[in-house]
């Protein structure tokens, strides 16, 4: 029988990303982070202002993929492995705070897909977003943890009003450091299939574009990179006031063996393409 060879040679699933993040037109310095490989794609949104969201988005995205690297590792991994790796990044946050207190009350929000064998596994707190584009329906899958989408839950304010809502910037939850927070972490885990679309963004892209046009153009780009370059170019046509990042991620099929230049290679953009920024050594360490 060659069942087992068979099955060595399955084709795996992956992620082919695209990452961006700008500054923009109206802030001085961009608090946004993103990484992936072929395994994990993260966007975090620093708040803390000039405590330190940048070092707190830089600290998150450097620790997750650090530790989740690797396809093969991160497929066998369950979901409250992930939740643990997170609680463990979080715990990197006080740790930073303890060393330097200027840094206290710094946070971000963090979102993030992982692969698994046949499941997308989502892990997310704050309100960074992520979506999925399925046979050209797309959709939300995460839940902003905001005071706008309480007063939404509660009836207080219709849906439609959420976009332009004065008090749309006001979260309820992140990562700060608190021991509690790995608790509010959102857990999903989704069917892996192949010519799904993800798309994770930080609020500076879902505060000034609406989300049906944001998934107009998650539908209509050929490729990630394509899809991505059109979501910042409409940032920047409706003059987003705040710092802007996306990750595009297809989920493709992959063979073991397969030569795919840079794979298991990590890529950052934001805050976490700064060197040294976090003060957490470098990620071969």
């Amino acid at each position: 029988m060659d069942t087992g060879e068979q099955g060595a040679t399955r084709p795996s699933p992956a992620f082919e990303t695209a990452i961006r993040s700008v500054t923009g037109n109206h802030r001085r310095s961009n608090q946004d982070s993103a990484g992936c490989t072929d395994a994990v794609v993260v966007v975090a949104d620093g708040v803390g202002g000039h405590v330190g969201g940048d070092v707190a988005s830089w600290t998150v995205v450097r620790h997750v993929l650090a530790g989740l690297g690797d396809l093969d590792d991160v497929r066998t991994r369950s979901i409250t492995d992930l939740q643990a790796h997170v609680a463990a990044a979080n715990a990197e946050l006080r740790g930073r705070v303890e060393r330097d207190p200027s840094l206290a009350g710094m946070g971000t929000t963090f979102t993030a897909v992982v692969c698994g064998e046949a499941t997308v596994r989502l892990v997310h707190v704050g309100d960074s977003r992520a979506y999925l584009l399925r046979d050209g329906t797309g959709r939300r899958v995460s839940r902003d943890h905001s005071l706008v989408q309480l007063l939404v839950d509660s009836g207080e304010i219709a849906p439609s009003e959420a976009f332009d809502h004065p008090n749309r910037n006001v979260i309820l939850r992140s990562l700060t450091g608190s021991p509690e927070d790995p608790a509010g972490l959102q857990l999903r885990e989704i069917e892996a299939r192949p010519g799904d679309r993800w798309l994770l963004a930080s609020d500076g892209l879902t505060d000034h574009v609406t989300e049906e046009r944001c998934l107009e153009l998650l539908a209509g780009a050929a490729t990630p990179q394509e899809a991505a370059d059109a979501l910042l170019a409409a940032a920047a046509d409706a003059d987003a006031r705040d710092n802007v990042t996306v990750a595009v991620a297809d989920l493709v099929e992959v063979a073991p063996d397969a030569p795919g230049e840079g794979r298991g290679a990590v890529v950052l953009e934001g805050a976490a393409a700064q060197d040294g920024l976090g003060d957490l050594g470098d990620m071969a360490g």
